[in-house]
């Protein structure tokens, strides 16, 4: 028995009305399209992210949030998002789904 049925118990009465979180993106959408590459260095798979000419606050929280989203880590670097292996389908789904326009470069 979680909290709010403990509540209803005590107080049958009351309206029980629940929050909506609305998320909105704080970052910057462009018009042009973000480049997602995949390249081996020293054999193993990365992604890298280019392309985005916003504040670059904006795309660290991207990174981060990628990042986070995927299980998975890397940096950024050179106005680049690096992320260790090959997950450009996800990301790509990702960034369309904030509403970036995603292209994707390479095999």
């Amino acid at each position: 028995m979680d909290l709010q049925d403990q509540l209803k118990n005590l107080f049958p009465d009351h309206q029980f009305q629940e929050e909506k979180k609305e998320e909105k993106s704080d970052i910057w959408l462009q018009d042009d399209p973000i480049l997602c590459k995949y390249e081996k260095r020293k054999g193993k798979p990365i992604t890298i992210i280019d392309g985005y000419n916003g504040a670059t606050s904006d795309f660290k929280k991207l990174a981060k949030e990628i990042k986070k989203t995927l299980s998975v880590g890397g940096s950024f670097k050179d106005e680049k998002i690096i992320i260790q292996g090959d997950y450009r389908d996800k990301i790509m789904k990702l960034l369309q789904e904030k509403g970036f326009k995603v292209k994707r470069v390479g095999g």
